[in-house]
């Protein structure tokens, strides 16, 4: 599967994060308050560093870059999850805050789940603790929580977590 498309909508373009992109990508992300719902502060220098080589290392994230402006405004990650072919998580996700509310987050889900659903994916977003914007924003996409009932072996392990599926079509 191709974890790195480019992704093309009618206010953004998803594309392969590539190494220049470290300068725009922190100046679009860098204000604490993104952050502040996430286990990482990433808006510290030194710990975006690493989540960058991470992203980078991933093979799966992509930059989000307005058509209007053409600059970098966040980024998502597509990944597999092991023992399960058919299914591709979405997350790391972050916008910048200028770029909140809906419409780019939607768009870029959108975009990300269309690819999948082209190659038979479905799309799943785990979600950390504490972190109710995102919980929020999978919802506003459609996202439904997932019923450990029913699929105990997609539930994430880590104490907290949430995990969501999302529909086919977002509209």
């Amino acid at each position: 599967m191709n974890f790195q498309p480019t992704l093309v909508g009618e206010r953004i373009r998803l594309r392969p994060l590539q190494r220049e992109d470290f300068a725009d990508f922190y100046a679009a992300v860098s204000d604490p308050l993104i952050w502040d719902q996430h286990p990482a502060k990433r808006y510290q220098p030194e710990i975006f560093e690493a989540f960058f080589a991470d992203s980078l290392a991933s093979g799966g994230c992509l930059v989000v870059e307005t058509h209007d402006e053409n600059k970098i405004i966040g980024s998502s990650r597509f990944q597999s999850i092991p023992g399960h072919p058919d299914v591709v998580e979405i997350g790391w996700t972050v916008l910048g805050r200028p770029y909140w509310g809906g419409a780019y987050n939607r768009e870029m889900k959108q975009l990300m789940v269309a690819h999948l659903t082209a190659l038979k994916q479905t799309a799943l977003l785990n979600i950390a603790p504490g972190n109710h914007r995102s919980v929020g924003a999978a919802e506003k996409v459609g996202g439904r929580l997932v019923d450990a009932t029913f699929f105990p072996e997609l539930i994430d392990p880590r104490p907290g977590y949430r995990t969501y599926v999302l529909p086919s079509i977002i509209e």
